[in-house]
């Protein structure tokens, strides 16, 4: 019995875009997927590695604050990557998104913390 309020699977979708655009929307998804994946390991440098950068409740902070950009970017990379293939699939303009406007202001963030605490450590 086939479930009607099913949501059709995305190969289901539209037609089959030419496999480079494909590759590429793919290729796209990974570069975000690497960024999130250097975040996390910033954080995680961050709180265990730099213990002159400040008081450890500061480090958490930045730390935190780093892990929790890769987590937003990871599952808005998946989010973006499926947007882009049901857009390509169904003849339609691509959706915009606001990923790199959140990361840069993000990161922007962190940097700003950190040279004020290295200003005054």
């Amino acid at each position: 019995m086939v479930d009607e309020r099913r949501r059709p699977r995305l190969q289901d979708v539209g037609d089959e875009p030419d496999y480079r655009f494909t590759l590429a929307n793919e290729r796209t998804f990974l570069a975000w997927i690497r960024t999130a994946l250097s975040l996390l390991a910033g954080g995680v440098a961050v709180v265990q590695f730099l213990p002159d950068l400040g008081p450890r409740s500061v480090r958490l902070l930045l730390g935190f604050v780093l892990v929790a950009i890769s987590a937003l970017l990871a599952g808005a990379a998946y989010r973006r990557w499926f947007r882009v293939e049901r857009a390509m699939r169904l003849g339609q303009a691509l959706p915009g998104t606001p990923m790199p406007l959140m990361l840069s202001l993000g990161v922007a963030a962190v940097i700003v913390v950190s040279v004020v605490l290295m200003a005054v450590g």
